[in-house]
């Protein structure tokens, strides 16, 4: 299969989802703007409790939903997935001389469309709560790269998730985890608050190095920045994506091509 005849293939297949995509926009218009609505809550309802040493929690919150909103739509793709395989949709599609590459970037592809429209979303709330980059457009475009980087890593795992468990009703279990990732992180605060433990796996969550890492980029203030991952968490942002895909990646093209076996 030459490489145009594949290009075509994944853009007809992500075609394909946002076709989907536009016969329920309430949907989708709802799973956009739920992060907006977890920083009015917490920037508004709960930040005047936060004390951030060195300046406003929403400065500190921002970044955080940033970073959060990468794993937003976690659960959707994985829904997503099961429901073409529920509905033999998967099959139909295996049955097609389509290679297993364009089928997966196609979801890949149309999965980080919703990524940057939920991250579009989520920069402009910030901007009107009073949020800014403060270290210029080039540091700004470099944390805007690590998170559509960890998106990517992401979708890897919401594509095997969503092979492995086959059906919907199985895939709202992703839920248990995506949650705890999230809030197990230095989104909302620093991990070193949290105890011993949970301190350990909030510093070492990927979620934590992008969130950290974009802080430095936009000149947020931050907590917990001198042990060794604030001190290289650019270095973590670019290394978790990396790992994540690279393990997730070729489990969710083996899945596939297992499918039916």
């Amino acid at each position: 299969m030459s490489a145009t005849i594949a290009l075509r293939d994944a853009a007809t297949l992500a075609g394909r989802i946002l076709t989907h995509w536009r016969q329920r926009p309430v949907s989708i218009l709802l799973g956009l703007l739920f992060p907006v609505l977890m920083v009015l809550m917490f920037g508004y309802l709960f930040g005047g409790a936060m004390a951030l040493p060195g300046g406003e929690y929403m400065d500190y919150l921002i970044p955080g939903m940033l970073a959060m909103t990468m794993l937003f739509g976690l659960e959707s793709l994985v829904v997503s997935v099961t429901n073409d395989t529920a509905k033999g949709i998967t099959e139909r599609i295996r049955s097609m001389p389509i290679g297993t590459a364009p089928v997966l970037a196609g979801r890949s592809g149309a999965d980080m469309l919703n990524g940057v429209a939920g991250l579009a979303i989520m920069v402009a709330t910030g901007l009107l709560v009073g949020w800014a980059p403060n270290r210029g457009p080039a540091p700004a475009l470099a944390a805007v790269g690590l998170l559509l980087w960890l998106r990517f890593a992401f979708t890897w795992v919401g594509i095997y998730l969503g092979l492995l468990l086959r059906t919907p009703e199985s895939a709202v279990a992703v839920q248990v985890v995506v949650w705890p990732v999230g809030f197990l992180s230095s989104a909302f605060v620093s991990p070193d608050t949290m105890p011993g433990w949970l301190d350990a796996i909030g510093t070492w969550n990927p979620l934590s190095a992008t969130a950290a890492a974009i802080r430095e980029l936009f000149g947020n203030p931050g907590w917990n920045a001198g042990d060794w991952a604030g001190q290289h968490s650019i270095m973590l942002a670019l290394i978790w994506p990396a790992v994540l895909t690279v393990v997730f990646l070729p489990l969710a093209a083996r899945r596939y091509r297992a499918l039916g076996n």
